[in-house]
């Protein structure tokens, strides 16, 4: 099953500079403005590598690619950034306040390696279907920094909990080796873990376990990849070389600290909308609650409680529904799936996992089926867009940028693993998992 090995890090060294000034956010995550402040925090910022400033003299000898592999080789030299003495697992916690409640929890996981898998192998299983583009530029960053440097986010399930409670007394012994708050106040803490006892227990509970992708599918397939592009130079496989393992971080599906957050729908564009007739295909699938507010802060104190509601009627089958003025109506609804309705109908081109989650249920059911949005429009988001916030969906109907807002509960990270092991894939951005893991908390090199 799972291999996972102990491995010697690159770190960032503390002597020459601050961690919270010089490690990013992941690659996907970083907007232009992120960007920009990352560069102005420190020269060191791993942003160089992470996702480089593009140039007007760009060319084949002087690129984004070619900068970030110069900038690490620097760095090594200058010994900014330094690798372990010996090899070593990590323990990685981080402690965090769950958005939109305060509630605070902290999450253990532990950094290694692992054994690349293709995915028939049933061993690495992914939730997500991929692009082209990011895995090409992905690519090419590896090709030339030879270094993993984001974390790819792994699930696995162990009902005893033996690594978490190995993550804890690592950390209940010595003070952490990295110590930082991001900027979104999440705390988090390294700690380094090479007593060969310790090593082989996380290795042996391992051997048993499957791993789903929660984060970083499409740094997985690159690292797939990668090693694909080695194997056809070496004329072969060669099983312990360094490009057949990628660098991971591993959490425990049945620990307590686990967060996935929902993602809103907002829908706009949507051409000869009409309120009757949107009301008419849901009401033989749909109870259809309304909750009547008024402007701005009534309006609010309503979103408050389709929230609520939707999180009491989960088991139902809840959806939440903003409509404002571009929709003909401002309306605030819960839409509850009636009992007895026959998903084999509604969601009949969906598998019986897939009508058990609440976003296809959104996506077939609604998008689909009551307003044309097809999976094709869905992937180009030409109608479609995206919110983590509830009030950031409710803004764009109100200011009538958008015809419609959907809510939708979290999905459980059981069904996550359910669908992923069955070797289905879930519709686009059905799970946010957070807080998200820092690129270059440790470093791969895959070559010296």
């Amino acid at each position: 099953m799972a291999q996972v090995h102990p491995f010697r890090a690159y770190r960032y060294n503390p002597a020459k500079c601050d961690s919270g000034r010089v490690l990013t956010q992941p690659y996907d995550k970083i907007t232009p403005a992120m960007q920009e402040k990352y560069y102005a925090a420190d020269a060191h910022n791993l942003i160089v590598v992470e996702k480089g400033r593009t140039q007007p003299q760009d060319g084949p000898g002087n690129n984004v690619y070619t900068r970030a592999a110069a900038a690490l080789r620097e760095w090594i030299a200058q010994g900014v950034v330094v690798q372990e003495p010996k090899e070593c697992f990590y323990a990685y916690l981080q402690e965090y306040a769950v958005p939109g409640s305060g509630e605070r929890r902290t999450r253990n996981a532990f950094i290694g390696l692992c054994t690349l898998e293709d995915y028939e192998n049933k061993v690495i299983f992914r939730h997500e279907r991929t692009l082209s583009g990011p895995k090409a530029d992905r690519l090419e960053l590896l090709r030339h920094t030879k270094t993993h440097t984001g974390q790819l986010f792994m699930l696995y399930a162990d009902q005893e909990r033996r690594i978490d409670a190995l993550l804890a007394a690592a950390a209940a012994a010595a003070a952490p080796a990295m110590e930082l708050r991001d900027e979104y106040g999440v705390m988090h803490r390294l700690w380094l873990m090479a007593d060969a006892e310790q090593v082989a227990e996380i290795q042996r509970v391992m051997a048993a376990q499957k791993l789903v992708i929660a984060d970083g599918h499409h740094r997985y397939e690159t690292a797939l990849n990668y090693r694909n592009e080695r194997r056809a130079q070496a004329g072969g496989i060669v099983p312990d070389a360094p490009y057949e393992r990628t660098m991971m971080t591993f959490v425990n599906a049945e620990s307590e600290g686990l967060t996935i957050l929902p993602t809103h729908r907002v829908v706009a564009h949507v051409a000869d909308f009409s309120w009757s007739g949107f009301r008419r295909h849901l009401e033989p699938w749909f109870q259809v609650e309304e909750i009547s507010s008024g402007k701005g802060a009534g309006r609010e104190a309503a979103l408050r409680q389709i929230l609520e509601k939707m999180t009491a009627l989960r088991d139902a089958r809840a959806i939440g529904l903003l409509a404002g003025a571009a929709a003909g109506r401002e309306a605030n609804c819960v839409l509850t799936l009636r009992p007895g309705a026959n998903l084999g109908t509604l969601l009949r081109e969906d598998s019986p996992l897939q009508r058990e989650l609440d976003v296809a249920l959104l996506h077939h059911g609604i998008l689909e089926g009551a307003l044309g949005i097809s999976p094709e429009s869905v992937s180009k988001e030409a109608n479609l867009s995206y919110e983590r916030e509830a009030t950031a969906a409710l803004r764009a109907v109100e200011s009538g940028a958008a015809q419609l807002a959907f809510l939708l509960n979290p999905v459980d990270v059981r069904k996550v693993i359910e669908v992923a092991t069955a070797g289905e894939v879930m519709p686009q951005k059905s799970t946010d998992f957070y807080p998200k893991l820092l690129s270059g908390v440790t470093m791969c090199r895959l070559e010296e």
